[in-house]
């Protein structure tokens, strides 16, 4: 497991924000393009940290970064950072957290920050308490089409909307954070998250009811679901996500009595979405080197939001915020609740 850490400033800025990132291996480069592109412009990589002190070096030569340190301690101890960016498997999120935290650091934590509400609380409150930036990384909720979309839903332009659908099938179960208990797999957790954000995103409140049927694995993780959110005047929301099918038609619509928003294919990092009078387009920004990942260099949109917060002393986000955590890890509980999933 490799963290690095990236400070981030603008050329006329004192405002300096570190970012971590995990890849599994050093051979995963692309994946780190991603890092790469986030630091065009205004921002550069200023330093790598790992568990080992060779892999960090080994890294922060490739992308040149002036710093390479060999534990998570010595970024949390590095007085010039301001702000953390954690991408390691998600068993670390809540630690790791708490640490950045407690050494008086902003922080932007890859989703999902933890399996259970009670623990995101935790992570919450204590950044509250420290006033600081605490952001989870529902990074869809930063693309500019995601503004878009929320615009259009409170125009009235839809008319009574009735109907959200999502649905995101990836063929992922074979990869070990996945399918395993221990590192609390389960595709819920990966990509569930997204479809629930995104019926949150519409509604904007906890449904009266959820319904929801899922697959186990032999190790008791789940494999896929299905989701009904039912909301107050007859409003639903129906979710389908699968690690175990082949690629599917991973979209989200929006339908009212007058009008539908269509949220192209990958929804979650959408290029376009077509609203009832226009479709509009991002510009997904581009990396040094190829992604692994679809429309990865829509992660500068999470950057940059996350930069803005604390030049303006934001500390909770109007896009995604402690309530939108709240309410999609109340709705995670039950959907665990009813389909057996226990860490």
């Amino acid at each position: 497991m490799i963290l690095v850490d990236i400070s981030l400033f603008e050329q006329h800025d004192t405002t300096v924000c570190s970012f971590l990132l995990e890849c599994e291996t050093l051979d995963r480069m692309k994946l780190e393009s991603r890092v790469c592109q986030i630091c065009q412009r205004e921002h550069k990589i200023t330093a790598i940290a790992a568990r080992s002190q060779e892999k960090a070096q080994k890294f922060a030569d490739i992308f040149e970064a002036p710093k390479a340190y060999g534990s998570y301690t010595d970024v949390a101890n590095d007085p010039e950072i301001e702000i953390v960016y954690i991408g390691v498997i998600h068993t670390e999120h809540v630690r790791l957290s708490m640490m950045m935290l407690e050494a008086g650091k902003h922080v932007v934590c890859e989703k999902p920050l933890a399996p259970t509400w009670q623990e995101c609380k935790k992570v919450l409150d204590y950044a509250k308490e420290k006033k600081l930036l605490f952001l989870e990384a529902v990074w869809s909720r930063f693309f500019p089409v995601y503004d878009a979309i929320k615009e259009e839903v409170n125009s009235g332009k839809l008319g009574d909307i009735s109907l959200v659908t999502t649905q995101f099938c990836v063929p992922i179960m074979s990869i070990d954070r996945l399918c395993k208990k221990d590192l609390m797999g389960g595709v819920l957790l990966d990509i569930g998250i997204y479809c629930i954000q995104f019926a949150c995103h519409v509604y904007g409140e906890m449904p009266e009811k959820i319904i929801a049927t899922g697959s186990l694995n032999e190790e008791g993780v789940d494999e896929d679901g299905c989701v009904i959110l039912l909301y107050s005047g007859n409003r639903k929301a129906s979710l389908v996500y699968s690690g175990k099918t082949v690629f599917g038609n991973n979209t989200a619509t929006i339908l009212g009595s007058k009008g539908q928003i269509f949220v192209d294919d990958c929804f979650w990092c959408p290029k376009s979405v077509k609203l009832t009078e226009t479709t509009l387009e991002n510009k997904i920004p581009e990396g040094p080197s190829p992604y692994n990942f679809y429309n990865s260099g829509g992660l500068r949109y999470e950057a940059d939001h996350a930069f803005k917060l604390i030049r303006s002393g934001q500390l909770d986000s109007p896009k995604y915020g402690y309530k939108d955590v709240e309410m999609i890890h109340k709705i995670i509980d039950e959907i665990s609740k009813q389909i057996g999933l226990k860490y």
